[in-house]
């Protein structure tokens, strides 16, 4: 393994490590067993999948089992802790309201941010634990957040809404390795996990299907899934739609075709259940505002120069910081972004990868 900054060194310390059952976290808890420090494993339990999904990559029954196999393979306690209810009320009941409101949330960041770290810092502190250390490439360096060493799997984008306080106690063991190196590592220490495959889509979603989640927790007649009004950026009414939480900005597939140029998703009204298509060139944006604002460091100021991202493998492009107050940030973009959808996370960060905070894209 590459030396970690992020790893404490010259004493022993206590600490738990959150085992979703994959490979990433297996090896952060094996790093920190082989530098000699007392690791207690944690396993959040955030979803019933009941009998029909037997194969959910977080939080089923066999992830559970295989972080319990990585403890008892490394000789470490481990702790399965029932999150159910809380994740239903802040994550589940979030998603639902989100896409209600016409907006496309990314549970993740609201999981992170309500959740995980919340249960498992309160969990860390009753087990007298000093430090609370996760699987996720990202980089926590003396009370700093950065983005993680493998740019293709990066996960810094899902941590702007934890809280700053959390930083100093926070390890990040895989950080600065690559995918590879991480299950290269897994594998030489003959973890189960170690060819285990990625978790790829949101934990309580299965098969992608989200409007099928939306379909169990609202009912047949609500506004956001009854068939609407397609209109032209111009007002003109062109078609209807199947329910506008079925789109997102930027969405090309389901809308009608036409011999003219393609059509985009360009805006969602949920106030008149209008869904409003245009050309690509509509869907760019040179201004960005951001709510629901969480700094990991100092906040900036207006006339700030930084970078942003706007969606998940997007890259991060430079913007000047127009207006900012306590809630609101409001960003001029240097280039035109392509789909700013309202619900997704605006990740704010300095030119040497550290994330300064982020909000909701308002």
């Amino acid at each position: 393994m590459v030396a970690n900054p992020s790893l404490p060194s010259g004493r022993r310390a206590r600490v738990l490590v959150a085992m979703s059952g994959g490979v990433d976290s297996s090896v952060a808890a094996a790093e920190l067993v082989a530098r000699g420090h007392e690791v207690i494993g944690a396993t959040l339990k955030l979803f019933c999948y009941g009998d029909s999904v037997p194969d959910r990559p977080c939080c089923s029954l066999d992830s559970i089992n295989d972080a319990r196999s990585v403890c008892q393979a490394l000789g470490i306690p481990h702790y399965v802790l029932n999150m159910e209810d809380r994740f239903s009320r802040d994550v589940i009941a979030n998603f639902v309201a989100e896409y209600s409101r016409g907006r496309t949330p990314i549970p993740c960041v609201r999981c992170n941010s309500f959740t995980k770290f919340r249960d498992l810092l309160a969990h860390a502190d009753a087990l007298e634990c000093d430090y609370l250390a996760t699987g996720h490439y990202a980089v926590a360096r003396e009370g700093r957040l950065y983005r993680g060493a493998d740019p293709g799997k990066d996960q810094s984008y899902f941590l702007w809404g934890i809280s700053r306080s959390v930083l100093p106690r926070l390890l990040t063991p895989v950080g600065g390795l690559t995918k590879a190196e991480t299950r290269a590592h897994a594998r030489q220490l003959g973890l189960v996990t170690a060819d285990k495959p990625e978790s790829v889509e949101i934990c309580f979603v299965p098969d992608d299907d989200y409007v099928g989640v939306l379909e169990q927790h609202l009912p047949a007649d609500a506004p956001a899934l009854v068939p609407g009004p397609l209109v032209s950026t111009r007002g003109e009414v062109i078609g209807e739609h199947a329910g506008f939480a079925r789109y997102t900005i930027g969405q090309r597939k389901g809308l009608p075709g036409g011999a003219g140029e393609p059509r985009f998703v360009v805006a969602i009204r949920p106030a008149t259940r209008e869904v409003v298509v245009g050309s690509a060139d509509e869907l760019l944006g040179h201004r960005v505002q951001l709510a629901e604002l969480n700094w990991l460091a100092d906040p900036l100021a207006e006339g700030d120069g930084c970078l942003v991202q706007l969606r998940y493998r997007a890259r991060a492009v430079p913007a000047t910081v127009v207006t900012v107050t306590e809630d609101r940030l409001d960003l001029a973009l240097a280039v035109p972004v392509r789909a700013i959808a309202p619900g997704q996370s605006g990740v704010v960060f300095a030119d040497d990868g550290q994330v300064l905070g982020g909000g909701v894209i308002a």
